[in-house]
């Protein structure tokens, strides 16, 4: 199984504990729980996380097999001080709710899942990270686009990049040419590569169903809405503009400090499938 599969697969424990009737509390800590696999994936970090529980489990062979409170955590990072109180705080709290509940589990393979996701929050936190995990908490809450780590006017520049990079951020999207792609790096064999993703139109189409897109901001050129948008001090994270009566969204990326200008249209024909099939008898 690789890390991605892992993270994966751990996401299955948060299911297991989340009720449709269940505390506010606990729906904040298994949250928490899922956002931080997801993360770590959208991050680019799958690797990264790897070496760290690699690390760990030299330094306790037996932790995968001990009760759950037997093992130490390595020290966290003290969170910034512009960094919420409160993210910290439930991190710990969803860290000790999986530690409480682990042995509860049935099987081994549920009770080493359950291990991801405690490790996946100390990760977190002992690698100074708690900042932009509450900032990524923000973006999910507020339905922001998904997160890309680089961006890249062409697909040479973004394949120089790559080609550079001394540990490429495996699973993360960057965007190219205003298109959002996956980098996709597989360090045993170091092949790098850069497909295109539909993340953005999956986005699109479930923004448009959540609410009727209207616009904000009207120009009668593309020229002229870029000028706007590069003016704006603070940029909207997400607007609707009209360009020669097309729908547009009007997107700030702040991490990596990228305006675009997303046009509904590319997702014509794009359909989401939510239809479930029914299992096999």
């Amino acid at each position: 199984m690789t890390i991605l599969d892992t993270l994966n697969e751990a996401q299955r424990i948060v299911g297991h504990y989340w009720k449709e009737e269940q505390s506010p509390e606990q729906a904040r800590i298994l949250g928490c729980a899922r956002d931080a696999l997801s993360f770590i994936s959208s991050t680019g970090q799958p690797y990264r996380f790897e070496d760290y529980r690699n690390r760990l489990q030299a330094e306790n062979p037996s932790r995968e097999r001990s009760p759950s409170g037997t093992y130490r955590a390595p020290e966290m990072h003290e969170p910034s001080r512009d960094l919420a109180e409160a993210t910290g705080e439930l991190v710990r709290e969803a860290e000790g709710f999986f530690e409480r509940s682990r042995d509860e589990l049935r099987s081994e393979l549920e009770r080493a899942l359950a291990l991801v996701i405690i490790d996946a929050l100390r990760f977190i936190a002992s690698t100074g990270q708690l900042d932009d995990f509450n900032r990524y908490l923000q973006e999910l809450d507020s339905n922001e686009p998904p997160r890309v780590v680089a961006s890249f006017d062409t697909r040479e520049q973004a394949e120089t990049w790559l080609k550079n990079h001394p540990s490429p951020p495996h699973c993360a999207s960057i965007l190219i040419a205003g298109r959002y792609h996956t980098v996709a790096y597989d360090r045993e064999t170091n092949g790098r590569y850069l497909p295109p993703s539909r993340e953005l139109e999956y986005y699109l189409v479930s923004l448009k169903q959540d609410s009727p897109p209207t616009a904000t901001a009207s120009f009668d050129t593309r020229k002229e809405a870029e000028a706007w948008l590069s003016a704006q001090s603070a940029p909207p994270r997400r607007a609707w503009v009209l360009i020669s009566g097309e729908l547009y969204l009007a997107v700030y990326h702040p991490n990596v400090n990228h305006r675009a200008l997303y046009p509904l249209s590319m997702v014509n024909g794009f359909e989401i499938n939510t239809e479930v099939e029914p299992e096999s008898a």
